[in-house]
């Protein structure tokens, strides 16, 4: 059993010298949304985006996951002015190879010219002279990873890091082909996929990730646009006196040391909550109770 910490303990980026808080905060949510547009425009309250953001590294994160097309461009115009100039140990993770169009669709974007101009957009809007880390998202298919080779658009993000302007780089919507495919072109230091208590493809890819000490980063960590729900969580939570989404978080906390997380939420108090639950310890017992979930549908 991991013991849980502050923050959930810290990780190193393979390669770097990048030590991360294994709580960290996902940007998503500081878009706002325009009728049937998800992570679009503007959010209501732009002081409020703020001060979470402010609130969270105040409080130890160093991790903040972000991409320029969300919003587009909303959510890193936002980090920059609540935290420029950046603390030196900071680490921003954006992504790259998605465009939006005026219906608020999701667009694969991997040309050069597509990637090279987002490489720019993230590195103005950030007001940055390098990106720490990009994650180059496969998009196959929006929803889950998909065979198809990234290669091409893989090395133009490397040529874009031997420029200069990329630290290092990861992977996002990506199948073990496709990581043993990238990590033979350039030195990947961490994968973010699909994963949670309830979607649980990626139990084995964390388990090899982790024996070659890569990052795993679940993206909906809490269930996404549809958040967990289910009465084993609750029934938990409730005897552990947490909320479901605190245990939902400790259990990834618990799953793998190489596993960091990065819920998001445009709220003070909800961003509170979710940094407790790096102290919350699940029992063997506890996690027995929780194995069920992946199976509920």
């Amino acid at each position: 059993m991991i013991e849980q910490t502050h923050l959930g303990g810290n990780f190193t980026l393979p390669g770097t010298a990048m030590t991360l808080n294994r709580v960290g905060y996902g940007a998503m949510q500081l878009a706002g949304r325009d009728g049937n547009k998800l992570v679009w425009g503007p959010p209501r309250d732009v002081e409020a985006a703020t001060s979470v953001l402010r609130e969270g590294v105040a409080s130890g994160v160093n991790h903040i996951d972000t991409a320029d097309f969300y919003g587009p461009h909303v959510t890193n115009q936002i980090i920059r002015k609540a935290l420029s100039p950046y603390p030196d140990d900071l680490v921003i993770v954006t992504k790259v190879s998605v465009r939006r169009g005026e219906d608020g669709s999701w667009i694969p974007a991997f040309s050069r010219e597509e990637l090279t101009a987002a490489i720019h957009d993230n590195l103005r809007n950030l007001g940055r002279d390098a990106l720490d880390v990009v994650n180059l998202r496969s998009m196959f298919s929006i929803h889950e990873p998909k065979e198809g080779s990234i290669e091409a658009p893989l090395r133009i993000l490397a040529e874009l890091q031997q420029k200069g302007l990329v630290r290092h780089i990861g992977l996002s919507n990506v199948t073990r082909t496709q990581i043993a495919e990238a990590r033979a072109i350039v030195p990947i230091v961490c994968v973010q996929n699909h994963y949670n208590l309830a979607h649980r493809a990626d139990d084995g890819l964390i388990d090899d990730l982790a024996r070659d000490g890569i990052a795993y980063v679940p993206f909906f960590p809490l269930g996404g646009f549809n958040p967990l729900q289910s009465t084993k969580l609750s029934d938990v939570a409730a005897r552990l006196g947490a909320t479901p989404m605190q245990v939902a978080l400790a259990w990834l906390l618990q799953r793998s040391p190489n596993v960091l997380v990065i819920p998001g939420t445009s709220s003070v108090e909800h961003l509170r909550e979710n940094l407790e639950s790096s102290t919350l310890q699940l029992s063997p017992e506890v996690i027995a109770a929780l194995e069920g979930i992946a199976g509920e549908a």
